[in-house]
């Protein structure tokens, strides 16, 4: 864009309590979008005085603090007490949701079966669709024999179009994503209509937590900073 600096906020070296995204006082690196971008910041509060979407991120808010156990106290640390799987579920009770779209990956049907449970245990309706539903083989978008995983087999690609078409088609409320492949998340966000959020992500090294090799960087992840 002529005209404006784009934010490089993952390069801003200003201690946390000195940023002007933290406090109103504070300053911002050259591209400080706190700063430099105040008709953004407006436009963006317009879309939040829209009613739904002021509801859903007020309770957004309040879930994210109530991730904190012991906020009264005085001095404060920071405890966090609830995981990311409960905190779905809590989200979704306070915005009234009762239905759920689960879209898996097919690597993973053991944890797609136990969150499964935990969501009817906490008194939701699920809609799951695994990755691979349709079996339509890889060769129809292109994909070569030699391209596939398991060359000289048939093998079915990964179909998030067709999971979020009949996640849509059951009127879900709330999806969540596990483990999907990247690039086949985007197409399912894209596709989606219902707010999506993800519980886990694809890592195949990793054990799908990918910041592992991110907290190692330096000693024992050194490759993946190469291209």
């Amino acid at each position: 864009m002529k005209g404006k600096s784009q934010p490089e906020c993952a390069g801003c070296a200003i201690p946390v309590e000195k940023k002007a995204c933290m406090n109103p006082q504070g300053a911002g690196p050259k591209g400080c979008p706190t700063l430099g971008r105040k008709a953004d910041v407006q436009k963006a509060k317009g879309e939040y005085r829209k009613e739904d979407v002021a509801e859903f991120a007020r309770k957004a808010s309040i879930q994210e603090a109530e991730c904190y156990a012991g906020r009264e106290k005085r001095p404060y640390t920071m405890h966090p007490v609830k995981p990311r799987m409960l905190e779905i579920c809590e989200f979704a009770g306070k915005m009234g949701y009762r239905k759920l779209g689960l879209a898996f990956c097919g690597g993973l049907p053991r944890e797609a079966a136990v969150v499964n449970e935990i969501l009817k245990n906490h008194g939701f309706e699920t809609i799951s669709v695994v990755c691979k539903a349709g079996a339509v083989p890889k060769e129809e978008i292109g994909v070569r024999d030699e391209e596939k995983i398991f060359i000289g087999r048939h093998e079915s690609m990964c179909n998030p179009i067709l999971q979020a078409s009949l996640l849509n088609d059951a009127a879900t409320q709330f999806n969540i994503v596990l483990g999907l492949c990247v690039g086949h998340d985007s197409l399912f966000f894209k596709y989606a209509k219902a707010p999506t959020t993800v519980l886990a992500v694809k890592d195949r090294v990793c054990g799908h937590n990918p910041l592992a090799c991110i907290y190692t960087i330096g000693n024992y992840s050194s490759w993946v900073t190469k291209a």
